[in-house]
């Protein structure tokens, strides 16, 4: 496992934005584990988080020339890793969205550098259903950007819908908006990764039984 990856999962047990137990998800499912990134709330923790999304991105080599964060999660995660960017030496212009466009002042739902022109890469939490990132890339493409990337914390690398319920492929969220949108999808850390390192935890090894379970059952079968 690449260094940036068993950092992040070390981060997120740390701020408890990673949890083992029983969760119901919104899709009803339940699971054996639960991310939530808004346990990032500290400026050491997102720092810290920002340097491991940096590092991803560079890893799989995605050129861009501006940052998007999607509202809300989007918004202090794209800036984080803007903030490291700038650390590295790298000053990169920064985007974001509002979720109801405003009506004075300024007015239009985008704020901050103008996209047209810019290769855009979008940073995010996760990839739920891909409702938000779809908007987003409209948004970006309105604007007269092109999407570069986008840049997500978790995969879960599950099936959207029950297996075998519509008769299709066994796609994650992820590699739906992936193919259906010929933007490449990069995350920090997935599932895979997950069962690596708790299978090399001894705090964490007696929660791989389950792991695996919930793979086999809703595991979209990619291992990236």
């Amino acid at each position: 496992m690449s260094d940036h990856r068993a950092r992040f999962l070390q981060l997120a047990l740390h701020a408890q934005a990673l949890r083992f137990g029983e969760f119901t998800l919104k899709s009803g499912r339940l699971s054996p584990y639960f991310f939530n990134a808004g346990r990032f709330d500290s400026g050491a923790l997102l720092a810290e988080l920002a340097a491991c999304y940096a590092d991803a991105v560079d890893a799989a080599g995605l050129a861009f020339d501006l940052l998007f964060g999607p509202a809300y999660k989007g918004i202090p995660l794209a800036t984080a890793v803007g903030c490291e960017y700038a650390r590295r030496g790298r000053d990169v212009p920064l985007a974001f969205n509002r979720k109801e466009a405003k009506d004075h002042g300024e007015g239009g739902l985008l704020i901050g550098a103008p996209l047209d022109g810019r290769e855009v890469l979008i940073v995010d939490d996760v990839i739920t259903a891909g409702t938000a990132i779809r908007e987003a890339l409209g948004l970006i493409r309105a604007g007269g950007g092109r999407p570069a990337g986008i840049v997500v914390a978790l995969d879960r690398q599950e099936v959207l819908t029950e297996p075998g319920a519509d008769g299709g492929p066994r796609l994650s969220a992820a590699q739906a908006v992936a193919a259906e949108t010929g933007v490449p999808v990069v995350a920090v850390a997935n599932l895979h990764d997950l069962l690596d390192f708790a299978g090399e935890s001894a705090e964490l090894v007696h929660h791989r039984e389950d792991l695996l379970a919930y793979r086999a059952r809703y595991g979209s079968g990619s291992s990236d």
